[in-house]
């Protein structure tokens, strides 16, 4: 019986274009670490993490609009001092894996 596809495998077009960068060998290594971790090639893992960082530096640019007094509530709450969050106080004392 055949197996099917991973959907990180799954392509509804042929990819065309070429990307080439150089890398530092401890750079390649925490790529194809994560990339293993997710089940990804290096390659899917490398496009799709570029393609969401093109997306949000797209998104960083997009304007909206909105009207004085939602304006003035969302300047409120960014100048408000931030709450207690003891889960991430937790989580900014782990060391990173790759560091």
């Amino acid at each position: 019986m055949p197996r099917a596809a991973s959907p990180s495998r799954e392509r509804p077009t042929a990819r065309t274009a070429v990307i080439n960068i150089r890398v530092r060998s401890a750079d390649r290594a925490v790529i194809d670490q994560a990339a293993a971790r997710l089940g990804k090639s290096r390659s899917d893992f490398m496009l799709d993490a570029a393609r969401r960082a093109a997306e949000e530096a797209l998104l960083d640019r997009t304007l909206l609009r909105v009207d004085r007094p939602t304006f003035n509530r969302f300047l409120a709450m960014l100048d408000a001092p931030p709450k207690a969050n003891s889960r991430l106080r937790e989580l900014l004392r782990l060391k990173v894996p790759w560091g």
